[in-house]
């Protein structure tokens, strides 16, 4: 599993408190690993976390070095986190999609609200992004800073689809009722992407785990009940609504290591198409479509695009 905010700790992989004595650690850690071992019933996947979770915290040069966020990093992590880099390196001199927005920023503003919050008022927060802090962090706060990263992604990629593209990223909804955590605090449709192979609304996610689709939503052991796909539809509907144009599909994007297949059709709401879909298959999706999801050309493309451009709003 790819390094974000949201991923697991080690002591949370041990179901440990950071506080934990040394003892404490080391008996997690064997009753970790008979619960998990593959022999005994349990999970692969989980007696594996346990192994790299024991790696890094096990002994107490790695613990203190995990605890300082200066261990198992092959990027200055509080770089990557804190700078925006929405603007993917340009290969060519072709014109690139028409973007509007703000991708990431609200999430992004959230994430900096709460840690101000957590850290206490009038606190001398230092760096918001600093590793060993954010881990620290509630997985509230961790997980608003990974909508960022993941919003500003998906933004890199969208910008390299071409001119015949428009995107909208941060688009403000009346939706904001009847989703859960997070989500419910940013009512706001992630992206908005139109061009010849249809109009898609886009939610880009890391919850830090797996998750796979079963009766046409998204589940997870991450996901902690929250149904993306039903709030993404909510938000969907309040924008094709106030620009009276029909989405075709709904799209969500998470990093490719935590879903199985690159292209899974969830089933449709609304004749709209839903799909989970990793980053780097995205792209592609976009420029062929889904199967089932009407295309829009010609005239018709022009005038959805005029509508949204007179109605969208940002969060």
């Amino acid at each position: 599993m790819h390094e974000s905010p949201t991923s697991a700790t080690p002591y949370e992989v041990l179901g440990v408190s950071s506080s934990a004595t040394d003892d404490e650690l080391k008996r997690a850690y064997r009753r970790m690993l008979r619960e998990t071992h593959p022999d005994a019933g349990g999970d692969a996947a989980r007696f594996h976390a346990v192994q790299v979770a024991w790696e890094k915290i096990g002994t107490s040069s790695s613990r203190s070095a995990y605890d300082r966020g200066t261990s198992g990093q092959t990027d200055d992590d509080s770089a990557v986190w804190a700078t925006a880099r929405t603007a993917a390196p340009r290969r060519d001199t072709r014109p690139s999609a028409r973007s509007y927005g703000h991708p990431g920023g609200l999430s992004r503003e959230r994430f900096l609200d709460l840690m101000r919050e957590w850290s206490g008022r009038g606190a001398d927060l230092g760096d918001p992004y600093e590793p060993s802090l954010v881990r620290s962090a509630p997985t509230e706060i961790r997980h608003a800073l990974a909508n960022a990263l993941a919003e500003e992604a998906t933004a890199r990629t969208l910008s390299t689809l071409g001119i015949a593209f428009t995107i909208w990223h941060d688009v403000a909804t009346d939706a904001g009722s009847n989703v859960s955590r997070l989500s419910a605090l940013l009512p706001k449709l992630d992206h908005l992407v139109l061009g010849p192979s249809g109009l898609y609304a886009i939610a880009s996610e890391d919850w830090g785990g797996e998750v796979r689709v079963r009766r046409g939503e998204l589940i997870g052991e991450a996901l902690a009940g929250e149904r993306p796909m039903h709030a993404l539809a909510l938000r969907a509907k309040s924008v094709a609504k106030a620009a009276k144009v029909k989405v075709t599909a709904l799209l969500i994007v998470v990093p490719d290591d935590a879903s199985a297949e690159g292209v899974e059709i969830v089933g449709s709401s609304r004749g709209a198409v839903t799909a989970l879909v990793q980053r780097s298959r995205l792209a592609q999706v976009l420029r062929d479509g889904l199967p089932g999801a009407a295309r829009i050309g010609g005239t018709d493309l022009m005038e959805v695009r005029t509508r949204l451009q007179q109605s969208v709003r940002f969060a």
